[in-house]
């Protein structure tokens, strides 16, 4: 018998490290969540799309009264290179005169919240998930001069909030009885196809809880997609296609004018 106790004492003490490990990982809540749909087809016909992101926050414990919930949703397109010009009057023609490059631009990007951003997210968890639109764009460094260089990446989101390409939509998230949630983000039409990272972060007391990601798949098909595939995989064909479209595009519009003239 004292020696049946000796080995249950033993294994005991031997276990409570690893308890200890399972309860620091136990998360309290949890978010479970999907897409309406994960694929996107880009055709002639396409127009934009509309993705409903919804979900339900999981809970081994009673709701938290002393900590307001907070729920933000992303979707990030695929990130380029991109170098943004400023143009200068120089002897009274324009030309470029400064450059900023920026190393990791999402090509799209969106964020919906379900109350103002300052409010849900602290600027440290902000810096450390980048998830605002200004802390997606990484990595600026200059080609000329520009000390200025913040208003760069500024005149690049302007110029993409205008093409819709960059979104904020602080209460677009609809949350109700702090458990079920669900978010319409819109996608325009001048997608660039690749895999649309989504991203949907729980807070309290604006740090991050817990955090959820998933894939949409955007590509072009049918007409886009073989146009596509050409220019890329056999420029020279592509090249020559496009040169024999223009010549039959001239000669056709050519002999409707003699055909009108006579």
């Amino acid at each position: 018998m004292m020696r049946w106790m000796m080995r249950f004492f033993i294994m005991l003490v031997l276990l409570l490290p690893a308890f200890a490990y399972a309860a620091e990982d136990t998360v309290p809540e949890e978010i479970i969540a999907d897409l309406s749909q994960n694929k996107v087809s880009i055709n002639t016909n396409f127009d934009g799309s509309n993705i409903l992101v919804f979900g339900a926050i999981k809970r081994e414990t009673p709701v938290p009264s002393d900590a307001p919930l907070g729920l933000i949703i992303t979707i990030s397109g695929p990130s380029e290179k991109i170098v943004v010009r400023r143009k200068s009057r120089v002897a009274g023609i324009w030309v470029n005169t400064d450059a900023v490059r920026l190393d990791k631009a999402p090509s799209f990007y969106a964020v919906s919240t379900n109350a103002p951003v300052k409010d849900v997210l602290t600027s440290d968890e902000d810096h450390r998930f980048r998830v605002t639109i200004r802390q997606a764009i990484r990595s600026v460094w200059t080609t000329q001069l520009a000390p200025d260089a913040p208003q760069f990446t500024e005149a690049l989101i302007r110029q993409r909030e205008d093409q819709n390409l960059y979104q904020l939509n602080e209460g677009g998230v609809k949350l109700a009885e702090d458990t079920l949630f669900r978010s319409t983000v819109a996608l325009p039409s001048n997608l660039v196809e690749g895999n649309y990272s989504t991203r949907i972060f729980l807070t309290r007391n604006g740090r991050v809880v817990s955090a959820y990601s998933t894939n949409l798949d955007v590509r072009k098909v049918g007409m886009e997609r073989w146009i596509f595939n050409l220019a890329h995989q056999k420029p020279l064909y592509y090249g020559l296609l496009s040169i024999l479209i223009a010549v039959a595009a001239g000669w056709g519009a050519s002999t409707v004018f003699r055909y009108i003239r006579s």
